[in-house]
């Protein structure tokens, strides 16, 4: 059995959304019916600075999903890579789809020359970092927050 990384695709909604959530779920949050219509309409517009998406596929069936954006940053002229969502299915985790995803992310953004791909992750998310630490370097930045 193999991973097949693939583009998202308008008719993956309801695995997607399945999958989605199961990232919400994860992390303890939901969202709005609207959030996720207007996400999912934005991951396959296909527009200029808009969210891309792909699905991981195990023997046909999806297991796995990221989200990434490229941006401007004004520390560089080149644009960077922002992966903001990663998941894979509980049954899927263990068998190489989160490192099949980031590896997708990253070679997509090297073949769009883009130069750095960032992340961030829960601090207890323990399992991810074992992972993330063999792919990406660890930064001392700290997330801050204020709604508006």
């Amino acid at each position: 059995m193999t991973i097949l990384i693939r583009p998202l695709r308008r008719s993956d909604e309801t695995e997607w959304r399945r999958l989605w959530t199961g990232y919400l779920d994860f992390y303890e949050t939901s969202v709005a019916e609207e959030v996720y219509r207007t996400t999912f309409a934005r991951l396959n517009s296909g527009g200029d600075g808009e969210f891309r998406g792909l699905i991981a596929e195990w023997d046909g069936k999806p297991v796995g999903l990221t989200h990434f954006l490229y941006h401007r940053h004004c520390w560089s002229v080149a644009n960077v890579c922002y992966l903001q969502d990663l998941y894979a299915d509980p049954d899927s985790r263990g068998k190489g789809v989160g490192r099949a995803l980031i590896e997708a992310v990253h070679a997509q953004a090297k073949a769009d020359d883009i130069h750095s791909v960032y992340w961030m992750t829960n601090r207890d998310n323990e399992t991810a970092r074992l992972l993330y630490d063999r792919l990406a370097k660890v930064t001392p930045f700290i997330k801050y927050v204020k709604a508006i």
